[in-house]
Formats: structure tokens, C-alpha cells, sequence
């Protein structure tokens, strides 16, 4: 029983349907059918997805290929700073494919379906509430969220032999383990909130547009940012971010309000954005994210947690909360191969194995680019020193920070290589709270 149709929760479903008839997934998910949902109707943020997520695709005959189709190849990052001018960040080594967490899902969920046809092993139930587990009786509680739903419907229970709980940050399965012994729990909430918008790339009538192939960041002022990732259909899924004590200037009563504020603070962006977009951006809610760190990631030999329910980041300037969530299934994958699909060895040893980097992870997101500006300038020059110094002397210079985020080095190795760094931007960072 898998709880949560998010992008860990589906790729874990495949590698445990390849295992053949002993297994058979069934998955509950809080939110409606992903196809059917509009992308403006949705709270979707752009993914960028680099080799150590796209290296969890892979094993999975052609899922990376499909990922690839429904996102666009980025090799690089374009920085918009006062009157128009642009900095152009140093060049990947690879590509990442952005894309949109809707599209994620959706491409993920098209695969697994058609993995699964005319097997009966895999059963999925959408609009699904999780809302109580029982680990002693081994069941789950679940509400039906459905727009059809009415107050009579009772909450469904249902029996689980096994279960994973990929019901994200807020996970209601993770809840269930604060009851369980030897159980320590960290959560912590992003100084910044956000909301999500749509533009196309190009404005016809002034002739105003973005670099192809880019992901964008705008900063005005320290702590108000906007990014925006490439996607398929031409155009860009951006977030805007602004400190939870300025959280007011998102809070849009008008269009006229939204036109300006992308005129004070995204002037180029401010070209790109439509009056229906802006009216939406009125009715978005402003969304926050949290971090969550846990002792562990498994009870006994029943449960795992997996993806953001296990070790949440949320800070755009890293973009690995999915790559990580991705790593997730295919390391417990690998152990189940390892182990024979001994659960009881395999989820003590994903906790083992996955908990130093997850925790590396932690300290690392949110404590790569500064918030300040003059730190910031500092970064991109450390990073274009390392890039020619590694080149020279590869046993003695590390490589560029992004590069290494951007491969499958594990975590808890990076942290090693880059800490002061890491420690010099939280202390600067802590500023800004």
C-alpha cells in the first residue's frame, strides 16, 4: 500500500511492480486525477531534474526517455539584474530537464499504468484522504475528498500488509511513527513563501524574450525572488518567493496590484505576464514549505516513509527535493534486489544508508546561495575559480558546487568538500529570518 501519487511514491510502485507477481500496489492519493487537471488550475513549481534523478528513471525501460520528451534540455541559468542586463552562469557540464511537477506526475503515472495493464496489480484510488493508521492493526483510516463526496460518507478502513508512506511533508503516515519508540522528529518552516504563475516566452507585441533553454532567476532585493523554468508547450512556470514577514505583497487584492508589483520589482517579467494570468494570481493562496528531518525512515518491518514525508527541502536554489525523493525509490529498490525482498533488512538498511546524506541534504539546501548580494557575488566567483582549478588540479580542488549538486555524488560528500562554505552562508542567511 503506497499513500501519495507524487513523483516518489509512482516510481517506487514500478520498481515494485517489475518484481513480478508477488507484489501488487494499491495507492491512495489525496489529490483528483492528475490528467485531468489544467496546468493553470493547479499549484504545480518547476522540477529541474539532474542525473541523480534522472539516474533513478533510467533502470525503468524507457521512463528518462519520456521524462526528457515532456521536459526541455537546460544548460544553463540566466540571471536578470537591474535595466535588463543579464549574467549568464557558468555552463553545466550536463544537461537537467525542466519541468513542471504536474508534468512529473503525469508522465510517471501514464507509464505505470501501462506497466501494469492487464496484470490487476496495481489498483489506483484518487481524492483519497488519509486521515488515521494503525501500525499495531495495520490499517489505514481514509476520507474521501471527492468533489461528489457527501457528509454522510464514512472514511474508509483498509487492511495493509506492507506500507510506504509518500504522502509528502506533511505526512500523515510520519505522524503515526511520533507514537512509536526511539522516534525523533525536526520540522522547520522555509523563512520564505511563495506562489506560482504562467507566461510564455515572448511578448508579440513588444518583442520582448527570454533566453531559450534557461532557467531564469530575478532578485530586485534580498529576499524577493522569481524563477522560472522552461516547459514543453513554449512557455515558463515560474515562483515567486518573498520572506514570511513580507508575506503582505503577495497577498494580491487586484490586477491592477499584481501589474505593480512585477513593474516594481520584475520589470522584463512584467512584459510577459497576461491580465488572465494576473487576475489567477489573485485567487492563488500563498503557500509555504517546510523542512523535515527524521531519525529514521522505517517501523519495523512494515513501514517505510520515502520522498519529502522522510526529509523534505524546499529551497529553490538547490532544486533537489525531487532528484532526492527520485534516489529514494531506487535505493530501497536496490535493496530489496540485495536482500532477497527481505523487508524487515531491507527498510533497517535504507535507514542506514539513506539517513547521512538526507540529513547532509538538509544542511546543504537552503545554504548554497546566499541570500545576500554580496555574497552572492562571491559564490559565482568561487564557483568559476573551482571549475578552471579542478580542471588543473583535480586531487587537490573540489569541483564547482553546482556541478557536484548536479550528479549523483552523495550528499553527506559534498557537505564534507563544501562545509565552511555551507556554514559561512546559513550565518549570513540567518540574517534575513
Amino acid at each position: 500500500m503506497i499513500i501519495g501519487a507524487g513523483p516518489c511514491g509512482l516510481l517506487l510502485a514500478h520498481y515494485l511492480l517489475r518484481r513480478g507477481d508477488r507484489y501488487q500496489v494499491e495507492i491512495y492519493e489525496r489529490l483528483g486525477d492528475p490528467t485531468k487537471v489544467a496546468l493553470s488550475d493547479s499549484r504545480t513549481i518547476p522540477y529541474s531534474l539532474n542525473e541523480r534523478g534522472l539516474g533513478a528513471l533510467r533502470p525503468i525501460e524507457g521512463l528518462e526517455e519520456a521524462m526528457q520528451t515532456a521536459g526541455v534540455e537546460n544548460w544553463k541559468i540566466v540571471r536578470h539584474k537591474a535595466k535588463g542586463k543579464i549574467q549568464l552562469l557558468p555552463r553545466r557540464q550536463q544537461a537537467t530537464v525542466d519541468i513542471d511537477r504536474i508534468r512529473v506526475v503525469k508522465t510517471l503515472l501514464s507509464s505505470l499504468v501501462a506497466m501494469a495493464e492487464g496484470s490487476g496489480r496495481l489498483k489506483l484510488h484518487f481524492n483519497y484522504k488519509c486521515i488515521g493508521v494503525d501500525f499495531p492493526r495495520q490499517t489505514l483510516l481514509l476520507e474521501s475528498v471527492s468533489p461528489e463526496a457527501t457528509a454522510e460518507l464514512q472514511p474508509l478502513l483498509v487492511h495493509y500488509d506492507r506500507l510506504v508512506g509518500a504522502d509528502g511533508a506533511r505526512s500523515t503516515v510520519r505522524s503515526q511513527f511520533l507514537k512509536t519508540q526511539s522516534f525523533d522528529f525536526e520540522q522547520t518552516r522555509y523563512r520564505s513563501c511563495y506562489k506560482t504563475l504562467f507566461f510564455p516566452s515572448k511578448n508579440d507585441e513588444t518583442g520582448y524574450e527570454l533566453q531559450p533553454q534557461g532557467f531564469h532567476v530575478w532578485q530586485p532585493e534580498e529576499g524577493i525572488t522569481l524563477i522560472a523554468g522552461p516547459q514543453q508547450s513554449g512557455g515558463y512556470v515560474g515562483v515567486i518567493f518573498a520572506p514570511r514577514n513580507r508575506q503582505d505583497i503577495l497577498n494580491f487584492q487586484s490586477l491592477t496590484q499584481v501589474k505593480e508589483f512585477f513593474r516594481q520589482y520584475f520589470p522584463e517579467a512584467s512584459l510577459l505576464l497576461t491580465d488572465t494570468e494576473a487576475e489567477a494570481l489573485v485567487k492563488r493562496p500563498i503557500s509555504s514549505q517546510l523542512k523535515i528531518r527524521c531519525s529514521r525512515y522505517h517501523h519495523e518491518d512494515r513501514v517505510l516513509l520515502i520522498g519529502d514525508a522522510a526529509h523534505a527541502v524546499g529551497s529553490s536554489a538547490t532544486g533537489q527535493g525531487c532528484n532526492a525523493a527520485l534516489e529514494d525509490a531506487q535505493i530501497f529498490a536496490r535493496l530489496l534486489d540485495e536482500w532477497e525482498d527481505s523487508w524487515e533488512i531491507a527498510l533497517a538498511k535504507f535507514t542506514e544508508e539513506r539517513q547521512p546524506d538526507a540529513h547532509a541534504l538538509g544542511e546543504l539546501d537552503g545554504n548554497i546561495i546566499p541570500i545576500s548580494q554580496i555574497l552572492f557575488a562571491e559564490f559565482i566567483l568561487r564557483e568559476r575559480w573551482a571549475k578552471i582549478a579542478h580542471r588543473w588540479f583535480p586531487q587537490l580542488v573540489a569541483p564547482p558546487l553546482r556541478e557536484l549538486m548536479n550528479s549523483n555524488t552523495p550528499y553527506a560528500e559534498i557537505l564534507n568538500k563544501y562545509r565552511r562554505w555551507v556554514a559561512k552562508v546559513k550565518a549570513s542567511n540567518l540574517k534575513f529570518d
